[in-house]
């Protein structure tokens, strides 16, 4: 006797922007020539930032830093869909949305020194400190999405994070709760094939992360991660979806580079043919490419912006350095909204 077929699901995967620069006409989102130059402008100062930030801790002027070369479509995408209203909740490698954010950079390379106050943002900012326990921060998202709810505020969320996140309870329980209580929520996973040295199909079984949405009863969908234009896309629908009481779970597909951190050695745990493979598909080339062939850039233009950037990240360093030590109480003052008994007692030791 045949079985009863309760649902069918399937996963759709989004590309608009092709590895050559070519895209999909029917799924291009409504994009102005200077909305466009403005999200290479910030592709193009996170990967500076990011390989100035590399050579700032192998000189010992960082501590460890995580690397995001090769992600930076997933992040300029994403954050270009968000409203100033919105909210984000970060993990550790997500740059380029403190950047899209406009949190300063000497403030951003502060707290990768050690020193938090690096992450004191003004309030209007819309961002939350930078996470360093995996998944953790997810439940934080979920938490304050649910607040928004409550208090019928017109704003939704987005929390980053990576594969290995979502071998976390964490990830599990937050996308459980966002969809049970319908809040305004996007969970992004970046899915750049490595958590630290396990791949991806050593996490799961699942032919895709973006799957894991269905158990929740929540939408999922695979976007290629180095499209800048098909995560603006994906992450806009996913906001507006959000903001209805319909969290998403948009899976990015893409590739770290780089080392997991500074302190890693990626060369122990993959080759170097997989890592040239994925240069070929570099975002930057190929929105480059794309606004090459429709006269929006020119070799001037991007030596303009490499001098100008470059300059711009020198004088945050300075700044960065110049920074007095913290005083001694601001060790207590940030711990809870009011001092308790005995922070005041230690607080008061000589």
């Amino acid at each position: 006797m045949p079985k009863e077929v309760i649902h069918q699901f399937n996963v759709e995967f989004l590309s608009v922007l092709d590895e050559k620069g070519k895209v999909d006409s029917k799924l291009m989102p409504k994009l102005n020539g200077e909305n466009i130059k403005k999200m290479f402008e910030l592709m193009k100062l996170t990967r500076i930032l990011d390989e100035k930030a590399l050579k700032l801790q192998r000189e010992g002027r960082l501590g460890t830093y995580a690397s995001c070369l090769g992600q930076e479509a997933t992040h300029i995408g994403s954050a270009f869909a968000l409203g100033k209203e919105d909210f984000v909740f970060p993990s550790f490698r997500e740059q380029g949305v403190y950047l899209s954010r406009n949190i300063p950079i000497d403030q951003y390379l502060a707290y990768w020194k050690g020193d938090e106050r690096g992450m004191k943002f003004t309030k209007d900012a819309n961002i939350f400190t930078v996470s360093i326990p995996v998944g953790s921060h997810m439940l934080h998202a979920m938490g304050y999405s649910w607040a928004c709810k409550i208090k019928k505020e017109s704003r939704a969320v987005i929390t980053y994070f990576g594969d290995g996140a979502t071998s976390e309870g964490d990830f599990h329980e937050a996308m459980n709760f966002a969809s049970v209580f319908e809040v305004p929520l996007v969970f992004i996973c970046q899915n750049n094939q490595y958590a630290i040295s396990l791949p991806v199909n050593k996490q799961t079984k699942a032919q895709t992360i973006a799957q894991k949405a269905i158990a929740y009863g929540m939408y999922g969908i695979r976007v290629d991660g180095n499209d800048v234009f098909a995560m603006y896309r994906a992450t806009k629908e996913a906001l507006e979806r959000a903001k209805k009481g319909k969290p998403t779970l948009i899976e990015a597909l893409t590739y770290r580079r780089g080392d997991h951190t500074t302190s890693d050695d990626s060369k122990k745990y993959r080759t170097d043919r997989e890592v040239n493979q994925w240069k070929k598909k570099d975002p930057i080339d190929r929105l480059r490419n794309y606004m090459s062939s429709k006269k929006l850039w020119a070799q001037d233009y991007e030596d303009e912006l490499d001098k100008k950037f470059n300059e711009e990240i020198d004088e945050a360093v300075k700044k960065m350095e110049s920074l007095e030590a913290p005083k001694r109480e601001e060790i207590f003052n940030y711990m809870y909204s009011e001092l308790t008994d005995n922070l005041k007692e230690q607080q008061n030791e000589k």
